[in-house]
């Protein structure tokens, strides 16, 4: 039920009550009030017949007769037997056998020396009567009035009431109604304004007027304005969340207490293999491999797991759980196949740096022990100290690549292009390396296409691409041989090349040649003074002009290392 009925049909109810209370309670105080007037009335009547009855008992029944006649009332007169002597409603003559009278309560007050009073049905006439004796005559003067009169005289009263009860009830219904509406409607509006404010959308509150509910008002649009303030704070701060999670490089998956995967940022996505979007199974089918199931029930069952180092498809992670308050667990993952790869590049390359150094320094540790402890001719000292100083100078060049290859990795250098001659850059290399050519009979030619004449390229890194990339033909290319500098357009850029007729690299070698220390033919790249360096800084150099470098070789045939630079 409506406010506005409950209202309605409270009112009507408290209407109906106080109409009924108001109709008892004007006919009992009526009543009693015409009843008492006329008990008065009936006393003095019988106070004034008692004074008028003759001594004639016999004349009784005619004295009662004209006072009857006169007033309309029964007139009885009743002796201290409780007999009836005389009576105005029957005639002059003997009286009928009358039931004795002394048992009646106004008779039996009268036979005490007061007045009674009685209001009962007579039997004799079939109406309500009002008795009032008074003691005298032969013992009581009984009067009997006829409560008829009072009887409308209260209906009409009532009738009166009633009809002025049902105007008010009317007026106070429609008052009601009106009230009712007055007051339902800003709460009709209210409740329109809260289910507004639940589903976040733009509440309209109401004006009534009625200072309790515009009270209410105030309070209800206090509270939209806070909750608006607190759902914006807590918007931003999910966001903010959501982003922390998502930037997250570690992968962050979340589930319910059944399992259920509710989040997963993208670094999840991708170190599990799922694409954005994608739908992700449940927690435990999320992972295929033994030890993973293992300690995704372990977190849902409340474990926690700290550093947890796991073995999964080819790839090493690091796993951490916690199970979260609601139910749930929350596992992030940091994948640290990279690491170890790079853990292992670096102790190979603390192994390899150490072993090159190791070579040249036993060398001259060696040869140096020997001067200072052995008397020599000068031709053996002479010979002894050409072996230090080169062994010194191929240290000197190791150092130099390392540095220059930290340095580049580092991002500590950036190329400057430039238009450059790759002729002039290939002869000013050759010169430098002519008498070593030389002495074992290999040949240098150059074979530059007219529109490759020129790249674009930082001079110096150029000149020091070519020198790693002759330099190493020269090493590898036998007595008669031919080393080959070519360079020619294509692919919107230009190729630079170095051929070579020396021993060739078998093609399981070619993928790993650009590595740092790696060797096709390590005993002979290294008695031949090489680095193992200079492969790895010519495609560092490359790409850091957004190029790249590759290597065609054939065991016996010679190699091509082929170095492509974009136009600029």
């Amino acid at each position: 039920m409506t406010f506005a009925r409950r209202l309605v049909f409270g009112s009507a109810v408290v209407a109906l009550v106080a109409v009924t209370t108001l109709a008892w309670t004007t006919e009992l105080a009526l009543r009693g009030d015409l009843e008492s007037e006329i008990g008065s009335a009936l006393a003095r009547e019988a106070r004034l017949v008692r004074s008028a009855l003759p001594q004639d008992t016999l004349a009784w029944q005619d004295v009662l007769h004209q006072y009857a006649s006169a007033t309309g009332h029964r007139i009885t007169l009743i002796d201290r037997a409780g007999n009836v002597r005389a009576d105005s409603d029957f005639p002059t003559g003997p009286l009928p056998l009358l039931e004795n009278h002394s048992a009646r309560p106004e008779v039996k007050t009268a036979f005490g020396g007061g007045e009674g009073t009685s209001v009962r049905r007579s039997v004799s006439v079939g109406r309500d009567l009002l008795y009032v004796a008074v003691p005298g005559g032969p013992g009581v003067v009984r009067i009997a009035a006829d409560l008829s009169q009072v009887n409308a005289i209260v209906r009409r009263a009532q009738g009166a009431v009633l009809i002025a009860a049902l105007v008010a009830l009317l007026v106070g219904g429609l008052v009601s109604v009106l009230s009712a509406r007055a007051v339902s409607r800003p709460l009709t509006e209210i409740g329109a304004a809260a289910r507004e404010i639940a589903s976040g959308g733009q509440p309209r509150f109401p004006h009534s007027g009625i200072d309790d509910i515009d009270e209410l008002v105030r309070a209800l649009r206090q509270m939209h304005g806070q909750l608006g303030d607190r759902f914006e704070e807590l918007r931003r701060e999910k966001a903010e969340s959501a982003a922390l999670v998502e930037s997250m490089v570690e992968g962050v998956i979340a589930s319910d207490a059944r399992g259920r995967v509710v989040t997963a940022n993208r670094a999840a996505r991708t170190l599990l293999g799922y694409a954005d979007g994608a739908p992700l199974p449940g927690l435990q089918e999320l992972f295929r491999a033994k030890p993973a199931r293992e300690i995704v029930r372990a977190a849902l069952a409340g474990e926690r797991e700290q550093a947890r180092q796991l073995e999964m498809d080819g790839r090493t992670f690091l796993v951490n759980t916690r199970a979260l308050p609601g139910g749930g667990a929350l596992l992030v993952l940091h994948e640290l196949t990279e690491i170890r790869r790079l853990e292992t590049v670096r102790r190979d390359f603390v192994a390899n740096v150490s072993h090159e150094l190791k070579t040249p320094l036993t060398s001259i540790s060696g040869f140096a022990e020997t001067m200072l402890t052995d008397d020599m001719d000068g031709e053996t000292r002479q010979r002894f100290l050409g072996i230090i100083l080169t062994n010194a100078r191929r240290m000197q060049r190791l150092v130099d690549d390392l540095l220059d290859l930290s340095r580049i990795e580092a991002g500590r250098w950036q190329p400057e292009p430039a238009a450059t001659s790759i002729e002039t850059i290939g002869r000013e290399v050759w010169s430098a390396l002519a008498e070593r050519a030389a002495a074992g009979g290999v040949q240098f030619d150059i074979a530059v296409a007219p529109d490759a004449a020129v790249v674009s390229a930082d001079p110096d890194a150029l000149r020091q691409i070519v020198t790693n990339l002759v330099e190493n033909s020269l090493r590898h290319t036998p007595a008669r041989g031919r080393i080959t500098l070519c360079a020619q357009r294509e692919g919107g850029g230009t190729v630079v090349e170095v051929a070579d007729t020396g021993s060739g690299i078998a093609r399981e070698h070619l993928p790993r040649i650009f590595e740092r220390f790696y060797r096709a033919d390590a005993s002979r790249s290294r008695d031949e003074g090489g680095t193992g360096l200079g492969l790895a800084i010519v495609k560092h150099l490359v790409e850091s002009h957004g190029g790249r470098v590759w290597a065609t070789s054939e065991r016996g045939t010679g190699t091509v290392v082929s170095a492509w630079f974009p136009s600029a």
